[in-house]
């Protein structure tokens, strides 16, 4: 009897201790495939996240008076994504996606529509826009929502000085750089200067920027006019600035209601005062027959800069517009565009922010004007700009800016204002 027992007590056992193996064979092999499912969920969330579009939500005025500016932005964005793609409109296995805005050139829709990009569109970067003023009333945007913001083609030195916010890097000029460029074409130890500009940021911070250069050289600022952006008659402000007596008079303006005839009717040349500006897009160039001869500065012209890049813009330019040459801002635009290309090249397709904001700061990029660096301490995109001589050219109807010679991202890098 006491063998049965032990028998049947070591079956007993033995039984137990299979059902015990089977039963961890079974919870093993469980977990493993558990493992394995979200091993793979885990995967096909990654690839369905690398997967995902990058978005752009692009500001621009397509009406209102910077209409024209907005039009070679967009131009010059487009084919920046197709340059730095090399035609796929892809970076690091994600496709990018550009969804335009108008900002109608109003400070208030620019913020309309920014919001509705950071919020429906849901996009990775903001770009724009034409105008300092839309620009500066999207800026605390970028930082509430956190997106990267790339500022082309305002030029307000407030963009990048008291405004400025880290999400923030700026591949356009800004005015102190025009000021630089604009100072050494003119001022000197005595000369008497008079300013005419548009009443808003753009036309503060440009004098402000250029008085201080000048003033740095010796020359004095007589008078300095401020003029309604929207007015059709400067009548009353040219004769101020008549009335001051200038050696020189410097023009900061921008949009379709440019000064030039009214200058010229005026006859304030025939006064003994010289005119001196950035030469401007292609369209004003045409009205500024009377200023042949002049010296001063721009920030492009198609045939100024001699690289690689630009001739591509040329050429492909060329080719899809009719025949028409990039303009002022169109190389702006590429820039722009080459700038969150390369960006995202180097984060291997990450767009969060503080990611980009550290590969970007102090990262340089080749453009249609040469190369461009964001300089760390306010993301100011350091480039060259173009001492030039107004000139007539045969075949061609306007004035040409001919050039005396590329002033260096060195010699135009602006104070930091921040």
């Amino acid at each position: 009897m006491k063998a049965f027992n032990r028998h049947f007590a070591f079956i007993c056992l033995l039984i137990f201790m299979m059902v015990f193996t089977s039963a961890c064979s079974s919870t093993e092999q469980t977990g493993n495939e558990n493992s394995n499912e979200d091993k793979g969920k885990t995967e096909g969330t990654e690839e369905v996240e690398n997967s995902e579009p990058v978005k752009i939500g692009l500001l621009v005025s397509q009406t209102g008076g910077l209409e024209a500016y907005g039009e070679q932005t967009l131009r010059g964005f487009e084919l920046g994504l197709e340059y730095a793609t090399d035609g796929t409109n892809e970076v690091a296995g994600r496709k990018i996606e550009v969804f335009i805005e108008d900002t109608q050139t109003k400070p208030e829709v620019a913020v309309q529509k920014a919001t509705k990009l950071l919020e429906e569109d849901e996009v990775d970067f903001l770009v724009g826009s034409s105008s300092s003023g839309d620009t500066l009333a999207v800026l605390p945007l970028a930082e509430e929502y956190e997106k990267i913001m790339v500022v082309e083609p305002a030029v307000a030195d407030s963009i990048t000085g008291s405004e400025f916010n880290k999400y923030l890097f700026r591949t356009a000029r800004n005015s102190s750089q025009d000021a630089v460029a604009g100072a050494a074409a003119i001022a000197g130890e005595g000369v008497k200067i008079a300013t005419f500009a548009p009443d808003y940021s753009f036309g503060w911070d440009g004098i402000a920027a250029f008085k201080e250069a000048a003033e740095k050289l010796g020359a004095e600022i007589v008078h300095e006019e401020y003029a309604d952006p929207a007015a059709t008659d400067f009548t009353s402000n040219i004769q101020k600035v008549i009335d001051s007596d200038p050696d020189y008079l410097f023009v900061v303006w921008a949009g379709a209601n440019s000064p030039w005839n009214q200058i010229a009717d005026m006859k304030v040349q025939e006064k003994g005062i010289k005119i001196s500006t950035g030469a401007p897009d292609i369209a004003a160039l045409a009205t500024m027959e009377p200023l042949v001869g002049m010296e001063g500065f721009t920030v492009y012209y198609h045939d100024l800069p001699s690289n690689e890049v630009n001739n591509w813009l040329v050429e492909e330019h060329k080719k899809r517009f009719d025949g028409a040459v990039p303009d002022l801002f169109t190389p702006g635009g590429m820039s722009a565009a080459i700038a969150i290309v390369e960006a995202l090249k180097k984060t291997e397709g990450d767009t969060n922010a503080d990611t980009l904001i550290e590969t970007m700061e102090g990262m340089s990029f080749e453009t249609p004007k040469g190369k461009m660096t964001f300089r760390p301490e306010d993301h100011q995109a350091l480039q060259s700009l173009y001492a030039i001589k107004l000139e007539k050219k045969d075949g061609v109807p306007y004035p040409v800016p001919v050039l005396i010679r590329e002033l260096t991202p060195e010699e135009t890098a602006p104070p930091v204002r921040n």
